[in-house]
């Protein structure tokens, strides 16, 4: 794949409406979950990322079938092999998903240790420690994860509550390989993240009995068997997130469709108390946001859901570096997640590191600069930035933000944006 970057202009007042792709973290297990069963399933609204494509090619080299068109992803794993494909996993941290589905069917599965996004210590300690608390044995040989459950999987209480919160990805994988076990699952400390109620409820129509999804605490009752399902995947709300602050940023007035308004209210909050006007109609899939005249500074702490996301804290940098006043940024979920913050100094913002707190002083303007990306939501963050700054801005590893967003360029555009797509350096 050659390498891009984005050339953004700023200056240029945002207007339109903006659709809302499917979620990317939801895709990512839902497909995973579809090796659960031997029958046929159908997603739909699986967004086209660089991420979900890899999932694909996963899918298919453990022997699924898998035919994909227009957003809707068929797959029918009738024999499926219990490796995964060091090549493909490396590229992407939630590959390691197929873990559970692979464990619970088949009792054995062998995955190399994944790559992904570089923000910091991301160990999958707690997925592990689910599957052995579930009768699996576990080993991290050659750089590979070897699960085997000779004996069977069987239902116990888990605890999957870790230094830094609750894992949506260990909760989703642990969730996936208790479906089938024997017995009784009960997961405390569970994320209660709408990804996770997205995948439960997939779960539930190839036939799993789950309750408390969407709380702390999940119940499972294992089954025999799961058979096909469709499924249509839910709104991606860190998408719906950085378009509403690509609105308050540069806009005069945007709109996204087929947006879920109940899993924005953290983000939505926070805009309306930095003087944004945003409304909703009565389906809570329009959101509209009208740009202050007058914005305010405002300080964020992110958390696990239902609290701000740590997934929007970079863009609220950007955000908050042309707001007037003192605005405070505190990271609890990767402290180490501020990469962005240097690249925000060179376009004129001014932040300094307290911990793992930014504390950014507000200016008249950003200038544009090359810039570079260093993982998928530094990259939004840094398009959002250019969009208000003067000049151009050069945002380089595009690779990045292509993981994450669905046709970013072609949905700027559409709303009025001043952006293209060039060969990188």
């Amino acid at each position: 794949m050659a390498i891009q970057k984005l050339i953004v202009r700023g200056g240029t007042k945002l207007q339109g409406s903006v659709t809302i792709s499917g979620s990317k973290n939801s895709s990512l297990p839902i497909l995973a979950a579809t090796l659960l069963t031997p029958d046929e399933c159908e997603i739909r609204r699986v967004p086209d990322l660089s991420d979900t494509n890899y999932m694909v090619q996963i899918l298919s080299l453990l022997g699924a079938g898998v035919e994909r068109a227009s957003g809707t992803v068929v797959t029918k794993a009738e024999s499926i092999t219990h490796e995964a494909p060091y090549d493909l996993v490396r590229k992407m941290r939630a590959s390691v998903c197929v873990l559970g589905p692979l464990l619970g069917r088949l009792g054995r599965a062998e995955v190399s240790l994944p790559g992904g996004c570089v923000i910091g210590d991301r160990p999958i300690d707690l997925h592990l420690r689910g599957f052995e608390a579930l009768g699996a044995e576990v080993e991290v040989k050659g750089g590979n994860i070897l699960l085997s459950a000779p004996n069977g999987l069987r239902g116990a209480e888990i605890n999957m509550r870790g230094s830094h919160g609750s894992t949506v990805l260990g909760t989703g994988n642990v969730m996936m390989a208790a479906v089938l076990a024997e017995g009784q699952t009960i997961i405390e400390g569970a994320a209660a993240e709408p990804e996770v109620v997205d995948l439960a409820r997939f779960l539930v129509r190839m036939g799993a009995k789950i309750h408390g999804a969407g709380t702390q605490r999940i119940d499972i009752e294992g089954v025999r068997e799961l058979h096909g399902a469709e499924h249509d995947v839910i709104a991606d709300r860190i998408e719906a997130g950085t378009f509403l602050v690509a609105g308050a940023i540069a806009g005069s007035e945007v709109t996204l469709k087929r947006a879920c308004v109940s899993h924005l209210q953290p983000v939505i909050e926070k805009l309306s108390s930095c003087g944004h006007e945003i409304v909703s109609d009565a389906t809570g899939e329009s959101i509209t946001i009208r740009s202050a005249a007058n914005p305010r500074g405002n300080e964020i702490v992110t958390d696990a859901y239902p609290d701000f996301p740590t997934d929007m804290q970079a863009q609220m940098c950007a955000l908050f570096s042309i707001a007037p006043g003192i605005s405070a940024v505190t990271e609890r979920i990767f402290p180490q997640r501020f990469m962005h913050v240097p690249e925000l100094v060179r376009m004129g913002a001014r932040i300094r590191m307290d911990g793992a707190t930014a504390i950014i002083t507000g200016v008249d303007h950003l200038s544009g600069a090359p810039v570079m990306a260093s993982d998928l939501r530094a990259s939004a963050a840094l398009v959002l930035a250019g969009l208000c700054a003067s000049g151009e801005t050069a945002v380089n590893r595009l690779y990045h933000i292509d993981r994450g967003y669905e046709h970013i360029d072609d949905k700027l555009l559409a709303i009025g944006a001043d952006v293209r797509r060039e060969k990188g350096d």
